[in-house]
This record gives C-alpha cells, sequence and structure tokens, in this order.
C-alpha cells in the first residue's frame, strides 16, 4: 500500500523543516489596533469587515484566556506575529508557484493528490493563499471555491450573510482573536441539489518562526446539496512558539450532507486552538472526521448543532499525545430539535507520557424528544508514564431520549504482543500492528491517500516505543 502512495516518502523531516522567511524583516509582533487596520488596507477590504475586525478586537481586549484545560502560561500573544506575506502572487498553475515553496508541497504530496483523486486544491502559505484551482465541470455546476479573500471581493453578499454567524467573535478569546486578525482560508458554496463527488482539499502551511495563521474556512451546503471537504495543516519546529487559532464555519441546509475531514499535523512547538461548529437543518447531515498530532498543546472541540428535525451528526476523531504534548480534544453535539441523532467515535494514544484527554458536551434541548445520542471513547497508554482523561458533560431536558456513554482505557495486550513476536515479527512492528487495528475505525473513513498519510504519521510518532 505505502509503495503506491505519494505519502510514502514521509518523514518528520518534510514536516519540521522549514524555509527562509526573509519576508519577516521589520514586521512587529503582537496585535494592536493598527495592524488590524493594515490587514483590512492590505487586502482592500469593504468597510463592513473592517468594522467587524475592530468590534473582534474589542471584544478580545476585554477577554481573559481560558483558565481550564491545558496550562497556557507560555503562550505569550505578544510575541507572535499575526499577518506575514510571503510575497506570492496566487496562481492557478502549480508550475507557476516559487520553487522553494513548491518544493515543501511536493514534499508533502499536495499536488500529486490533486492529481489524483481531487475536484479542488486550495494551499496556504503563512496568512496567503498561493495555489488555488477548481476542476471546471464543478464550477459549470456552480460551485464557488475560492479563497477568503476572493470571495469577500467577488461575492460579498454571500460571504456578509454568513461570515461568523455560526461561530461569533463572542465566544471566546480566541475566536475574538481570529475575528480581528483572520487571513486567508477557504470559501466553499454548494447550490441546491450538486453533488460535489470527489473531495476538495485546502492544505494550511505555517512556515516561519513564532508565526501565527488564523485562516477562515466558510462552508455554505445550500439544499440537498453534497460534499466532503479535506483540510491538512503542519508546520516546522524552531523551539519558538507559534499559534494556529483558525476557524471552521459550516451552514448545512436542509436534505444536504457535508463531509470535513482534517488531518492536523503541527509541530511541537504550536499551539493549536482552532475552533469549528456546523449548524444542521431538517434531515441534514454534518461527518467530522478528525486526527490530532504533532502540536505541543492542542484545544480543539468541534462542535455540531442540530436545529432542524431528523437532522445527524458524527464525529469520528484521533488523538496521538508523545512526549511533552497535551492534546485536549472531543466533540460538542446540541441537539435543538426532535428526532436528531448522533454518534462521537474518539481514540486516543498516549505515549512517552503524553496526555490526552476527551472533553465532550451533549446537551439535548427541552423540546428535542426523539433523539438518539452514542458517545464511544477508546483510550490507549502505551506506557506508565501516559495520561488519559474522559471529561463528559451530558445535559438532557427532557425524557424521550436514548442515550449511550462508554469510555474505556487499556494498555497494549501483553497476550497479544506475545501472539505476535512468538510468530517471528519484532516488539516495535507488533506494537505499531496493535496500534494500527485500534485506530482502523477512524482510518477507514479517510479517502485512500489520506488513510495512507495518517497511518505513516502514526509509524513515525511510534518510531522508537518503548512499552
Amino acid at each position: 500500500m505505502h509503495s503506491s502512495s505519494v505519502f510514502s516518502g514521509l518523514s518528520r523531516a518534510a514536516f519540521d523543516t522549514g524555509n527562509p522567511a526573509p519576508y519577516l524583516k521589520g514586521l512587529k509582533r503582537g496585535v494592536s489596533e493598527e495592524l488590524v487596520r493594515k490587514i483590512s488596507a492590505d487586502k482592500n477590504e469593504p468597510q463592513w469587515m473592517l468594522q467587524h475586525r475592530l468590534k473582534s478586537f474589542k471584544i478580545f481586549q476585554s477577554m481573559a484566556l481560558p483558565s481550564w484545560g491545558p496550562d497556557l502560561s507560555d503562550l505569550d500573544l505578544d510575541q507572535i506575529i499575526y499577518y506575514a506575506s510571503p510575497g506570492i502572487t496566487e496562481t492557478d498553475s502549480w508550475a507557476e508557484v516559487p520553487t522553494e515553496v513548491r518544493r515543501v508541497y511536493d514534499r508533502l504530496g499536495i499536488p500529486k493528490a490533486e492529481r489524483k483523486l481531487l475536484a479542488g486544491v486550495g494551499a496556504q502559505y503563512e496568512s496567503e493563499i498561493i495555489y488555488h484551482k477548481l476542476k471546471e465541470e464543478w464550477s459549470r455546476l456552480g460551485v464557488i471555491f475560492l479563497n477568503m479573500d476572493d470571495a469577500l471581493r467577488q461575492h460579498p453578499d454571500l460571504v456578509r450573510e454568513y461570515f461568523m454567524k455560526v461561530v461569533p467573535p463572542t465566544d471566546h478569546a480566541f475566536v475574538a482573536l481570529h475575528g480581528a486578525v483572520w487571513s486567508g482560508g477557504t470559501f466553499l458554496y454548494i447550490p441546491k441539489n450538486v453533488e460535489v463527488r470527489d473531495p476538495l482539499q485546502a492544505y494550511f502551511r505555517m512556515n516561519a518562526p513564532n508565526m501565527g495563521q488564523f485562516e477562515h474556512t466558510l462552508i455554505i451546503a445550500e439544499e440537498g446539496s453534497t460534499v466532503h471537504y479535506i483540510e491538512g495543516c503542519s508546520a516546522p519546529k524552531y523551539g519558538k512558539v507559534g499559534l494556529h487559532a483558525g476557524c471552521v464555519e459550516i451552514t448545512v441546509k436542509d436534505g444536504a450532507s457535508v463531509r470535513y475531514s482534517s488531518v492536523e499535523n503541527w509541530s511541537r512547538d504550536t499551539y493549536n486552538l482552532n475552533t469549528k461548529r456546523a449548524v444542521v437543518g431538517k434531515d441534514g447531515t454534518i461527518a467530522w472526521v478528525g486526527g490530532n498530532m504533532g502540536s505541543g498543546t492542542t484545544m480543539l472541540y468541534p462542535c455540531s448543532v442540530l436545529k432542524g428535525e431528523g437532522a445527524r451528526s458524527d464525529h469520528l476523531a484521533l488523538a496521538f499525545a508523545n512526549a511533552g504534548q497535551w492534546q485536549d480534544t472531543g466533540a460538542k453535539v446540541i441537539h435543538a430539535a426532535p428526532h436528531t441523532s448522533s454518534r462521537v467515535v474518539s481514540k486516543s494514544i498516549s505515549k512517552d507520557g503524553g496526555c490526552c484527554v476527551y472533553r465532550g458536551l451533549l446537551s439535548v434541548t427541552p423540546n428535542a424528544h426523539d433523539v438518539t445520542a452514542n458517545i464511544e471513547c477508546d483510550a490507549l497508554l502505551l506506557d506508565e508514564l501516559s495520561r488519559t482523561d474522559t471529561i463528559p458533560d451530558i445535559r438532557i431536558r427532557n425524557n424521550d431520549v436514548t442515550i449511550a456513554h462508554e469510555a474505556t482505557v487499556g494498555k497494549l495486550s501483553e497476550e497479544d504482543l506475545f501472539y505476535l513476536t512468538s510468530r517471528g515479527i519484532p516488539e516495535d512492528q507488533a506494537k505499531a500492528m496493535i496500534v494500527s487495528g485500534f485506530i482502523e475505525p477512524i482510518i477507514r473513513q479517510l479517502p485512500l491517500e489520506y488513510a495512507v498519510e495518517m497511518n505513516r504519521l502514526i509509524e513515525m510518532e511510534m518510531e522508537g516505543s518503548v512499552g
């Protein structure tokens, strides 16, 4: 399987090696009203967006950082570079992307993946989209797949109608900060009854030390439409703190179906403090499939608001915490209508003292009768040093519900290890095989190339494992 994959040559160095960043010279660190105005002016934004940024900045200044969850004391927001343009003009021709940047994406398999199975691809480098292309068959059907800056210029009314309505800047400090300094990201609009059969993808690369990336992803699926969107993320390792505080907003109209898959593989230097939420209409479906590894600290809880009768959500997530990592992840599901259903399957692996926390919310409103919800949290500890916690918050406001919550914590089975090693399989390989079996229910939900990439990332994290 690996030999034919575009990801077969992946190594840790492919992700951890950065390019030179001469464009950082003279850039100020920290966030200010002056910077917020500069971002908006550089992008030639309409007045309403500038006002939105300034309002978000004021909200951010009035808010405290979260005091629960992982320790954020080493995150010095005054040292972060909030906006850096690498000076690359966006293109729809891969050959026109500068060689040194193209080499990064070539190493990560992006253009090859596009040729193989994708309906469209976007690539972001620092604060700017550098490459974007949508297959003609989908643009002819009215699908809009643009970077957010272009969408704001070309479809201002559509953007204004939906921008930060699903995730308002008043939610928490990092969303307010995002609302002030957001840059780049993806705008995806699927017209009524259009089924996009191939996945669309965006890849976000943070290159420079102390960089902050704040891409905004806005997806609108009109009635009866279908789409699968995949996001990948990575950053080099510098020994200097980086911040990723992106935002994903998804509107799933009646009878529509959206699948959002992400493989987040930031470096150990990165605080991954991302916010993702979907609002789902009648008989609509949202499926979240996610893998989180790499970043030193993660706080990520994709949220589904099931506001239409018969709406459904699936959350399938995998977190891997190695030495010095705290993966605080989970899911939020709000059943706000009758006959809605949800499923959460969360798997975590902790190794060499890493910590994985499942933090989840399940809320059923008084009018949401005939609700079915199932939560399953499985944690695997690979040694005595590592830690895992499950923190569920379940709020049920009526009696006509079927709720199941199950959490298990296990270690590598000595019996399984003995069985495999007694048949001549080396112990490290045997452990990797057991881990692969544990994560398989999540991996199989990804398209083939991304399943292979995820398996390879897990293999890299497992290398040298001592249990």
